[in-house]
């Protein structure tokens, strides 16, 4: 019988080592994401209408000149977006990353690499906000920027449903 008790305090004892382990646990877990600073995705609100005045890459495809959407593709975690011809009748995935404008744009705009002719959908940045999207470069790109000058063109975009532009 007293051997049964004595068995019995050590697997009350083990429990109650077990659950205040599995508690620290927790309270540092809490404590740590709290103090962790929590790094905001870049994002472009709603959809973008731009108006591309060249052929361009986006991602793996190659787009002509003309009126475009852009806007983030849901449950991504906003790391793939989509730009699609005002028409519908071409459109384009392509992943991004977060970017950081050197100075807050003050209109939404779209930037591309210029290699020669070619140009490639490079950095996307909403109106006064310095944080944007960075596009992964292709394949394609990244054989032809070894071979050509880099330049840049930056075209400016607006929020759909908006006037101007």
């Amino acid at each position: 019988m007293f051997a049964e008790a004595i068995k019995g305090a050590h697997a009350s004892h083990n429990l109650t080592t077990r659950l205040r382990n599995v508690l620290l646990l927790l309270l540092t877990l809490v404590c740590t994401l709290t103090i962790s600073p929590i790094k905001a995705h870049a994002q472009i609100i709603g959809a973008l209408e731009v108006t591309i005045p060249f052929q361009f890459h986006a991602g793996d495809v190659k787009l002509p000149p003309g009126k475009y959407i852009i806007h983030a593709v849901d449950n991504t975690d906003l790391t793939l977006m989509e730009i699609s011809s005002a028409d519908g009748s071409v459109s384009a995935l392509f992943e991004v990353r977060d970017a950081e404008a050197n100075s807050t744009p003050p209109k939404s705009e779209l930037i591309f690499n210029k290699y020669g002719n070619r140009y490639f959908l490079a950095k996307l940045f909403d109106e006064g906000n310095p944080n944007g999207s960075k596009v992964d470069e292709s394949r394609y790109e990244k054989r032809v920027s070894q071979e050509a000058a880099e330049a840049q063109a930056h075209v400016q975009a607006h929020h759909r449903g908006q006037e101007g532009g």
